[in-house]
């Protein structure tokens, strides 16, 4: 299980110019079951991603198709983690 924290790195102009382009980058994964969650960052200087992969070098590939990378737009932070305790109802989502 990954964390990716996006921090961006130009205007928010720049960054609501790509928004149509990256929710449909998030949708392909959503609908693939790669992404568990995502939300902006508040105050908004970025977003953050939920993201079950096999690995880094997976979660890399599927940033690269992201348009906030693609058009540098953003830096990433990827953490990867062993979900150990979760709320009822979600344990399918975390294996």
């Amino acid at each position: 299980m990954f964390l990716i924290l996006l921090q961006y790195v130009r205007p928010l102009t720049a960054i609501d110019h790509y928004m149509e382009a990256h929710q449909a980058f998030l949708d392909k994964y959503y609908q693939s079951g790669s992404f568990i969650f995502s939300g902006k960052r508040h105050p908004r200087t970025g977003a953050l991603i939920l993201c079950r992969a096999k690995n880094l070098r997976e979660v890399e590939a599927i940033i690269s198709e992201d348009p906030f990378d693609q058009n540098s737009l953003a830096m990433y932070d990827i953490i990867e983690f062993q979900p150990t305790q979760c709320v009822s109802g979600i344990e399918d989502f975390l294996s």
